[in-house]
């Protein structure tokens, strides 16, 4: 997959991200089970998807790989807000983003904004 890296279950922590499916998840709790007589140890994951926030486990092998997301992060100058859009000047790069409108934010031009993308996608994550 572009945009990830893989690494073995045993190494991940609470707040990091994977990627499954195509789809960017944040880590919400992990639990490890002892290995068995007949098998290995177990990591049960409970992740909530980064853009749609909807719930989803995934159990593994402790020597098992994951893909991890590369993550960028920034802050942008909003130049407009059309439809479900908003545009943004990146304020490292001067480059044009365009993002998806977030519900709930309070967005005007001339604002700033936090945003992330993972794997293409792209996500507002604060307002200021």
């Amino acid at each position: 997959m572009p945009g990830t890296s893989r690494v073995e279950i045993r190494t991940l922590k609470v707040g990091r991200y994977v990627a499954i499916d195509e789809s960017a998840f944040k880590i919400l709790s992990i639990s490890k089970s002892k290995p068995g007589k007949h098998g290995s140890a177990k990591a049960r994951l409970e992740l909530e998807d980064l853009f749609t926030k909807q719930k989803r486990s995934h159990v593994g092998t402790v020597t098992d790989n994951i893909q991890v997301p590369l993550l960028e992060k920034g802050s942008a100058i909003i130049t407009h807000v059309q439809g479900n859009e908003v545009h943004a000047m990146d304020n490292k790069t001067y480059a044009n983003l365009i993002l998806p409108l977030e519900a709930g934010l309070n967005l005007q031009p001339g604002g700033e904004i936090q945003w992330v993308e993972a794997m293409g996608r792209y996500k507002i994550t604060r307002d200021h």
